[in-house]
């Protein structure tokens, strides 16, 4: 396992537009999925039925929920980078969720992050990240978003 990046709120400033950290691969089990849907009450067949994904699903098995790719960004980025000097950093929010491709039972998937911009709040910074998830069997991104953070001192 590769340790975190390790930077600081200068560092992001300077590294605005460039990919700073990529996270290691993850893990989408079944069970995951199955813990998701009985979390959230998506129940969706393409999701839990194995049998019936595998007659009647595009993609010849069981998929991951787009909700459970994108709720599994906090802990890629978790495993990517360390902004240090921060005593705590908010959600803000998500802009041009896309889910391109399916995350199908049993892939690993990771991600990468890129701040395209840093702005100045109260008692802290506001930093986009560019956010590409992607899977190894996958041709294109499982999961794009631009991701807003609050980091406060």
């Amino acid at each position: 396992m590769t340790a975190a990046v390790s930077i600081t709120v200068d560092d992001l400033r300077q590294s605005v537009g460039r990919k700073i950290a990529s996270s290691e691969w993850l893990l989408v089990s079944q069970e995951n999925i199955n813990a998701f849907a009985e979390a959230t009450g998506d129940r969706q067949w393409i999701h839990l039925d194995c049998e019936r994904a595998k007659r009647e699903s595009p993609y010849g098995e069981t998929v991951a929920h787009g909700f459970l790719t994108l709720s599994l960004l906090s802990q890629l980025l978790g495993q990517a980078i360390q902004i240090n000097g921060v005593r705590m950093a908010v959600n803000y929010g998500l802009n041009r969720v896309r889910f391109p491709s399916p995350v199908l039972s049993g892939s690993r998937i990771r991600a990468h992050f890129t701040p395209v911009s840093l702005k100045e709040v109260e008692n802290g910074v506001e930093v986009i990240f560019s956010a590409t998830v992607e899977a190894e069997s996958a041709n294109k991104p499982v999961c794009v978003a631009y991701w807003i953070i609050r980091y406060y001192a």
